[in-house]
């Protein structure tokens, strides 16, 4: 989840959802509330602990902030030395994550249709939005956790476009990358409020109604797919801050044209062997998940 959380487009609530936690981590953070205050007086701490199923909350915890501190330089380096096999392998997760989502289905009635189309159509609109330039202040970083936390716990939708959207990506990679803890404190603040809200309404939307909460997320998913597009062009560059150039807007383009616009293979040989690695990786977790 954390590897995932880090690339723009593709969502750690997609990993969850492939590896069967997703239920789990809602229901646990759900527990934790102002109810809690009265296990602890009844329990004491250990019992609180086991209530919210910390055991699991913590190990998740860490495995995502090992992820993120450790893959962080490396995926940022990957995007830019070589993005095309490494966005084939999102790309990959993506489709294959779809076909997963929608074998938990029960059924398609036109209704369930109407919600995977507008979730398609919703996903679509985020992803061509133009990014804004929000001030990195401490309260901006605040709501930008608390708005990307959410995302990241949606299969389809990824937290760190939303903070490339509101231009705080950069700020909080950067934090991320550098260890600067009270960028990252405010970030993680915000980001657990915004948590312990939403995971009582999405834990309740898939407890209620799961089929249609399922067959909506997986359009978002689909509709991210134009996003994770290996093949790409740069249609207008902006400045970051660090004086270097980065891609602004691009469009996309078949592989085939991407060669000849850009003067750059592409690699499409070794783009469909990392699809297909994507591919038999979710397959092999869906295998174990089914054994388990």
């Amino acid at each position: 989840m954390g590897a995932a959380d880090v690339v723009p487009g593709v969502s750690g609530g997609t990993i969850a959802f492939i590896t069967g936690i997703l239920d789990t981590l809602l229901e646990s953070v759900k527990r934790i509330n102002p109810s809690l205050w009265g296990v602890i007086k009844s329990q004491g701490l250990k019992g609180a602990f086991i209530h919210i199923n910390g055991g699991f909350l913590v190990s998740l915890l860490a495995g995502i902030l090992t992820s993120i501190f450790s893959f962080a330089k490396l995926i940022s380096w990957l995007l830019v030395a070589h993005p095309i096999p490494i966005w084939s392998f999102f790309f990959g997760l993506i489709i294959i994550s779809v076909v997963h989502m929608l074998k938990q289905v029960s059924g398609f009635t036109l209704a369930r249709l109407g919600l995977f189309v507008l979730g398609v159509l919703a996903a679509w609109a985020i992803t061509v939005l133009n990014p804004v330039s929000v001030e990195a202040s401490y309260l901006n970083i605040f709501f930008g956790g608390a708005i990307a936390i959410c995302a990241m716990v949606l299969p389809g939708i990824s937290g760190s476009f939303i903070l490339l959207l509101l231009g705080l990506y950069p700020v909080v990679l950067a934090a991320a990358k550098n260890i600067q803890l009270d960028i990252l404190a405010c970030f993680a603040v915000g980001a657990v409020m915004g948590l312990l809200t939403f995971s009582h309404l999405l834990s309740a939307l898939l407890r209620k109604y799961h089929d249609a909460t399922i067959v909506f997320l997986t359009g978002l998913m689909l509709g991210t797919l134009g996003k994770i597009w290996p093949w790409k062009q740069t249609l207008t560059w902006q400045t970051n801050s660090h004086g270097e150039q980065v891609p602004l807007l691009e469009q996309n383009i078949s592989p085939l044209n991407f060669e000849q616009v850009t003067g750059q293979p592409s690699q499409l040989l070794f783009a469909i062997v990392c699809m297909l690695a994507a591919i038999a990786l979710v397959w092999g977790l869906e295998k174990v998940g089914k054994r388990d």
